[in-house]
């Protein structure tokens, strides 16, 4: 789905259509998310630094990333 086609299902009323494009936006965050949370690594930024920046704990921002590569 492209950004042209999410802006307009996001003011449709069918919620199959709605709901796809919900989806559409998680799984652009989170790839958006990895792929900077990766590159502050890899500029040296500490758990710390990354969760405070994505409003999170340390601990959580490193479990849910610790384990990935720092290339994307």
């Amino acid at each position: 789905m492209s950004p042209i086609d999410l802006s307009s299902t996001l003011r449709t009323t069918d919620p199959e259509v709605g709901l796809r494009a919900a989806e559409a936006l998680r799984r652009l965050a989170e790839r958006v998310e990895s792929e900077h949370v990766a590159e502050a690594r890899r500029l040296g930024w500490s758990w710390e630094q990354i969760g405070d920046a994505l409003g999170v704990t340390r601990q959580s921002v490193h479990a849910k990333y610790g384990k990935q590569s720092t290339h994307v």
